[in-house]
């Protein structure tokens, strides 16, 4: 079973082309999960016009910023393999099984793709090539290589990622990825499965290219360390 967990937030934009990129890779069986962060415009409008059962969703009664949309979306999860997936990008038709065939042999795995404007026309750039990919912990705790949308594990690593810290300090990607290289086996593999949409809207800094200041960045990654090492963190 596969559960594609989606976190919205006012993305009627596009939500309705991803959801129709993921929804023919999916069994009867399978889900869409979509946690809503108060969204105020048309995103849950067109999620219900879609009328497909196996999308589920669930709304937040106050708005818990990224990691938490995430974290609502993943407890409510019941799939074997599980997908993030953000509102805005587009599937590649053999996304679902390309990543369940890697995860044989993982516990996570993060797939490249291909970077686009608004419009999905390609900038010719990947996104493992834009961000200079490397393996392991150290790399990865300084700069974080780990794009949530381009993520899916086993059902298993759940037990020790969640709950999502909720820290404006570094994002839930960045925290699923680490707990899972301490804990399990991690893999990046080559294949482009998304078109990587970047616009306007775009929440993430690996959407928009941005970074923190550097007095912010050290001290996410002094909240960081202190949440992945504490005794009693997700145990």
């Amino acid at each position: 079973m596969i559960s594609v967990c989606i976190a919205t937030y006012n993305g009627e934009k596009y939500i309705k082309e991803q959801i129709e990129s993921i929804l023919p890779q999916l069994n009867e069986n399978d889900e869409i999960i979509v946690s809503d962060d108060g969204s105020d415009d048309r995103t849950l409008d067109i999620l219900s016009s879609i009328n497909d059962s196996r999308i589920l969703i669930y709304n937040n009664k106050d708005n818990h910023g990224v990691n938490g949309n995430f974290s609502n979306a993943l407890a409510h999860s019941h799939g074997d393999y599980i997908f993030l997936a953000d509102q805005d990008d587009i599937w590649m038709p053999d996304k679902a099984k390309t990543c369940i065939d890697a995860l044989q042999n993982a516990d996570l795995i993060v797939h490249d793709a291909i970077i686009t404007n608004n419009l999905l026309v390609s900038s010719n750039k990947s996104l493992f090539s834009e961000l200079n990919i490397k393996e392991g912990f150290i790399p990865n705790f300084i700069r974080n290589r780990f794009t949530g949308c381009c993520m899916a594990f086993r059902k298993e690593v759940l037990d020790y990622i969640l709950p999502i810290p909720d820290s404006c300090a570094f994002f839930h990607d960045q925290w699923i990825g680490l707990k899972c290289i301490l804990k399990g086996k991690v893999k990046f593999i080559p294949y482009k499965g998304i078109f990587f949409r970047r616009h306007e809207d775009t929440n993430s800094f690996a959407g928009t290219g941005k970074g923190l200041p550097v007095i912010k960045k050290l001290t996410s990654r002094i909240s960081l360390i202190f949440r992945l090492f504490a005794p009693f963190s997700n145990e």
